[in-house]
């Protein structure tokens, strides 16, 4: 009885160990994280980007294209832009100092340093999403991120759950048939799971 109660004792405090473990790294546990929108270290807007500016989220994410993962762009590519609003700063009329954050961005190139950006769409380690596919495929990118073009600071819309991707993909399908086209958005298992 004695050895039950102490198994059981640190079978509890070991889990509870985890729970206080990835709270304190501030670790989003998997799961719905629909909602969750981190502090990130430069005040970037998709709003003004891909809002108002129009920019297409290829132009920043070019991995998506080729590549399993969209990738999060280094800060050269923000200075491609940025760089003309720094060597034009002070210079002419009406033409102010750079923000803040352009100043962070000028100086993490400067010093070759990565920003460190804070994650926010993770999926499981046993979950495969290759973004070439989807978008060589049409899918939009607010598909799975939500209307990103009006986000200020960047959440989760959505909570990526397997249902949500199968939905899509029975969707999807059902539109191709109507067409009298072969469905293209695989359900087995082993397409998304390895």
């Amino acid at each position: 009885m004695r050895v039950r109660t102490v198994a059981l004792g640190g079978a509890v405090a070991f889990g509870a160990s985890l729970m206080i473990l990835a709270v304190s790294v501030d670790t989003k546990l998997l799961g719905d994280n629909s909602g969750y929108k981190p502090v990130q270290p430069i005040a970037y807007s998709h709003a003004l980007h891909a809002g108002e500016l129009k920019l297409d989220c290829l132009f920043c994410h070019t991995g998506a294209e080729q590549s399993r993962h969209a990738g999060i762009p280094p800060a050269s590519t923000c200075m491609k832009c940025h760089e003309t609003i720094l060597n034009k700063a002070g210079t002419k009329p009406g033409v102010s100092d750079p923000s803040p954050e352009i100043a962070k961005l000028a100086r993490a190139v400067k010093e070759g340093r990565p920003i460190e950006w804070v994650r926010i769409h993770r999926l499981p380690s046993h979950v495969d999403f290759p973004h070439s596919r989807h978008v060589n495929g049409g899918v939009a990118c607010q598909n799975c991120h939500g209307e990103i073009q009006g986000m200020e600071r960047v959440e989760q819309a959505l909570a990526l759950t397997m249902g949500e991707c199968l939905t899509c993909h029975r969707t999807e399908n059902q539109k191709l048939q109507l067409n009298g086209k072969a469905p293209m958005a695989p359900t087995d298992c082993s397409a998304c799971h390895h």
